[in-house]
């Protein structure tokens, strides 16, 4: 089954802290932006290189959350990860700054 869906942050954070494991959670910007602040236990995986490097540490299988810079950018790494046979892949909406709106944990030098 293929996930198409746009995950609201509040969303992501109720799964959180419900618990709910088996889920990654990607940032594609770029390594000195995400070193300034993201969502907390977030992967850096850069845009250029989303597709090598999750194909080669995540499970096809796993959930996936994935946000970057904009939401067109979080849209174009959840496509990406789609056409690179990952299954359950949802793009964050609002990015960080969904997240920090609803109070999500971040982590970082300005989180």
């Amino acid at each position: 089954m293929s996930t198409n869906l746009v995950t609201d942050a509040h969303d992501l954070k109720l799964r959180l802290e419900w618990g709910h494991p088996a889920f990654t959670i990607i940032d594609v910007r770029d390594r000195q932006t995400y070193n300034q602040g993201h969502i907390s236990g977030a992967i850096p995986f850069p845009l250029d290189e989303l597709a090598k490097r999750a194909k080669s540490s995540l499970h096809t299988e796993r959930h996936i959350y994935v946000y970057g810079t904009n939401d067109e950018q979080s849209a174009s790494a959840a496509q990406t990860l789609k056409a690179a046979g990952f299954a359950e892949v949802s793009p964050i909406q609002g990015g960080l700054a969904g997240w920090k709106a609803i109070g999500g944990a971040t982590e970082g030098i300005g989180a």
